[in-house]
């Protein structure tokens, strides 16, 4: 036993210690920007735009549920224009950028762990380092901007699309009017609300984009180390998301 948990205790330490190169190694290429600037635009679109529709397809019924559920919960207790207040500040401020990023960890950290790390076992990143290409500047940085810089705008889009699907589910299938959902959703509205959301968002695209180049170029063991990288990209985004939620609301909201 001893034995098992002192094993486990150095594979974490020196887990941690690699993950500390491969920063200070990100660090170092961020001045090559003629390598990296190349790859942002392509990278924004891979990680961004083709994202968008599975975002918009999750926030359009979570809309549609937080009207109804809120419906449910409200009835006969307070008026029901209050529904368009608990969509509005959940969407914005909870729902659309943790589950946008949560489904994005599926999509875009598996994607990128899948591809690097499949890029090392086959040696197409020792490729790269002989033709005097850095591969931090080349793989790694474009996709953390090209994350950080548009998961922000896809939840935007989430949010717009969350909204619209609950005022809908609303004013169509509940007995709510436009006016009142209208009021109910301006009714404790700041635009602080909207920069919390994409503070969020922006903080777990860096996060889901850097574990997923990590993984992935520290990937070893041939097809099945792979799928491993991938697998662990989706676990340990996931629990990173759910740890930064805690930390911005602890952070941002506590008066």
């Amino acid at each position: 036993m001893l034995a098992v948990l002192g094993g486990r205790t150095t594979g974490v330490i020196a887990g941690f210690g690699q993950l500390g190169h491969f920063l200070a190694d990100t660090a170092r290429a961020v001045p090559d920007a003629r390598t990296w600037g190349q790859q942002v635009g392509t990278q924004m679109r891979r990680l961004g735009v083709d994202s968008l529709p599975i975002a918009l397809f999750i926030a359009a019924f979570t809309g549609i549920v937080l009207a109804l559920l809120a419906s449910y919960v409200f009835t006969g207790a307070v008026p029901l224009y209050l529904v368009g207040t608990l969509v509005g500040k959940t969407i914005i401020m909870e729902l659309g950028p943790v589950l946008t990023a949560l489904a994005l960890a599926g999509r875009v950290g598996a994607n990128i762990a899948a591809e690097l790390g499949t890029m090392r076992v086959t040696e197409q990143v020792d490729a790269l380092e002989t033709l005097a290409y850095n591969p931090y500047s080349y793989l790694v940085i474009p996709r953390v901007i090209a994350g950080t810089i548009m998961f922000p705008v896809i939840v935007t889009f989430a949010m717009a699309t969350g909204l619209l699907m609950g005022w809908l589910a609303a004013t169509t299938l509940l007995p709510v009017t436009d006016a009142e959902f209208q009021r109910g959703l301006m009714l404790y509205f700041v635009p602080f609300d909207v920069q919390f959301g994409l503070i969020k968002s922006a903080s777990f695209g860096f996060v889901i984009t850097t574990i997923g180049c990590f993984l992935g170029l520290t990937t070893r063991g041939g097809a099945e180390g792979v799928g491993a990288a991938t697998t662990r990209t989706v676990v340990y985004s996931a629990a990173l998301i759910l740890v930064l939620d805690a930390y911005w609301a602890v952070t941002l909201l506590r008066k």
